[in-house]
Formats: C-alpha cells, sequence, structure tokens
C-alpha cells in the first residue's frame, strides 16, 4: 500500500513537472513569435539572444559580485524588518495604547508608494543604503502585522491549560505563542521577502550605487542595451523565487514544527 502510494506521488510529481515545463516552453515560443513579429532585437530581443548573452554575464565576475552585493543587500533589510516586527508585535501585544500608537504609522508605511520612499531616501540616505533601507519598510509592517495577529488567534483554552500544568512564561512562549504565531509569520516572511526583493531591486535602479542588479538595469535602458535588460530582469525573477523558497526552507528546518506537547 505504500509502494503505491509513493508511486502515485511519484506520478503526480512528474506529471506537474511535465505540466510546468510545457507551459514554459510555450511562453519562450510565444515570446519568439513576438519577437519575429516585431523584427527588431532593439524592441524585443529574441529568447535565443538573451539567453546566449546571460550564459555569457555568468561567466563574469562581476556578475557574481554584482548578484552577490544586491542580494546582501537587500537580505540585510529583510531581516532587520523581521527582527523589528517581531520585536514591535510582541510589545504591542502587551499594550493596546501602544498598539494604537504606532498601527496608523505602519498603515501609512503600507499605504504610501515605493517610489515616494525611495526619492525621500534618496534625500536622507547614502545610495548604497538605501536599498536596505527599502527591504526593511517593505517588510516590518507585514512582519508586525501577521506576527500580532498570530499572538490575539493564540487558543486561550490552551494558555488555561498551561497554568494548571505550572508551565514557565518561557515553556508557555515556546511551546503555545511560538506555535500560533507560526503559520502567521512564514505566510508573512515569504510574502514580504518577494516584496523586499521587487523593492529593493527598484531603490538600485532609482539610487544606482555601485555593485547592484539595479544598476545594471538601469546602464541597459540608458545605453539601449535590451538584450542585457531582457538578461538581468531574468535574473531578477529567478532569484526572487530562490529567495522565497529559501526563506521556506530555513523556517521549516530550524524553527519548530508545529507539532506541540504539554
Amino acid at each position: 500500500m505504500a509502494g503505491r502510494s509513493n508511486f502515485v506521488f511519484k506520478s503526480n510529481s512528474l506529471r506537474k513537472n511535465i505540466i510546468g515545463i510545457s507551459i514554459f516552453l510555450i511562453w519562450v515560443v510565444i515570446w519568439e513569435c513576438i519577437s519575429i513579429g516585431v523584427g527588431q532585437e532593439l524592441m524585443v530581443p529574441s529568447p535565443v539572444s538573451v539567453i546566449i548573452r546571460l550564459y555569457y554575464l555568468m561567466g563574469t565576475v562581476a556578475f557574481w559580485q554584482i548578484t552577490a552585493t544586491t542580494v546582501f543587500r537587500i537580505t540585510i533589510g529583510f531581516l532587520i524588518g523581521c527582527v523589528l516586527g517581531v520585536g514591535l508585535a510582541v510589545i504591542t501585544s502587551v499594550s493596546s495604547l501602544l498598539y494604537a500608537f504606532f498601527k496608523p504609522i505602519l498603515n501609512i508605511i503600507k499605504a504610501t508608494p515605493v517610489a515616494s520612499f525611495i526619492i525621500l531616501a534618496l534625500i536622507w540616505i547614502r545610495g548604497g543604503q538605501i536599498p536596505a533601507f527599502i527591504s526593511f519598510l517593505m517588510v516590518f509592517p507585514i512582519i508586525w502585522a501577521n506576527v500580532s495577529k498570530g499572538i490575539s488567534q493564540t487558543d486561550r483554552n490552551i494558555l488555561e491549560m498551561a497554568k494548571v500544568y505550572h508551565l514557565t512564561r518561557t515553556q508557555i512562549v515556546k511551546k503555545i505563542f511560538v506555535h500560533s504565531v507560526l503559520p502567521y509569520f512564514t505566510a508573512a516572511a515569504t510574502i514580504s521577502m518577494g516584496l523586499a526583493w521587487k523593492a529593493g531591486i527598484a531603490a538600485e535602479v532609482l539610487s544606482t550605487p555601485q555593485f547592484a542588479i539595479g544598476t545594471s538595469i538601469y546602464d541597459s535602458k540608458i545605453y539601449l542595451e535590451t538584450v542585457d535588460l531582457f538578461a538581468w530582469s531574468i535574473v531578477v525573477i529567478a532569484m526572487s523565487v530562490i529567495l522565497e523558497r529559501l526563506i521556506e526552507f530555513l523556517i521549516k528546518r530550524y524553527l519548530p514544527s508545529r507539532d506541540m506537547e504539554l
């Protein structure tokens, strides 16, 4: 029975992979048809030209230096946003007054266009620090809102049971609150990483710091190097997917599971 279940699971996975690859190839063909129809590489380069250029870029030291620097900047902003977001959620969960005080500010951050913050940051902050700052702004309110909701949704009956079993505060936090908050934090971290990455790249495009994917995209546009623009755009998309999957993996690997024992 177990062998049959594994076979069915593998068959379904293989089927999904085949469908995914087929859909991807169809879109590549559509892209090629559009490129042929336009007839100008400057406007819409062919997939082959972009892939060849991307392969060449990946063979250079500058490519990996640029990509690593961008990932580092945005990851720093993401981590700071997560830490401060969780910290503020814990603080505001024990004080309704503090919650009411901070909520309007965080709502303003979520509602304000990213471009407005980037332009303001260009006045206040050095160019190389702007992507991290913008990434932080994207992550902070999302983490705060989700973790706050996770804390508020903690089952009060389980908390009462914890008192019966005379659990310490540390045990209550670890065995109850963490397990209640974890699914909310996971969802928030995954979503906010994607937002932080896109916003961070946009910040690089406008602030043009040294060794940045956004700067390379900006240069491609200035010098009308459309093939490079498409190649770097593919890098942005691929890295966004990789970072989101990495966040999910790390959370599942290093944070406790939802199974709870009192």
